[in-house]
């Protein structure tokens, strides 16, 4: 597959990706039941497989290395702490205002992780500032 439409690929994932979430936990948040369903908690996991194989395969195309590439590595551990607030932010018995910041603090990882990639710079948001 060639860089162009790898890239496609990984930006329509991340499109799909993001969006998912947002609507899961905003949804979790008001108590919805859809989000119990088994596509609910299927659906997320092939995009994602999608996204990092995409995502992959552009690091293998651009031959970039995260621990030569500072704003790759960034954007690694920005994946990470999404990640670790997306699940704190889906998860049922955690009491609502802890599960709500979580979902903000991911949807900030995410905007972090998108900026850093359009920068090529680990400051992300902070170059606009």
């Amino acid at each position: 597959m060639d860089y162009a439409t790898l890239k496609l690929v990984h930006q329509a994932a991340v499109a799909l990706s993001i969006s998912g979430f947002a609507a899961r936990g905003v949804a979790a948040l008001l108590d919805a039941r859809w989000v119990r369903s088994r596509a609910a908690r299927t659906w997320p996991h092939v995009v994602d497989t999608v996204l990092l194989a995409s995502a992959l395969g552009l690091a293998w195309v651009l031959r970039l290395n995260p621990i030569t590439t500072p704003w790759l590595l960034a954007k690694i551990v920005g994946l990470l702490l999404y990640i670790g607030f997306g699940m704190v932010a889906l998860r049922p018995g955690l009491p609502r205002a802890v599960r709500a910041l979580a979902l903000l603090a991911a949807l900030v990882c995410f905007g972090q992780i998108v900026a850093m990639a359009l920068t090529k710079s680990p400051a992300g948001l902070l170059v606009w500032i």
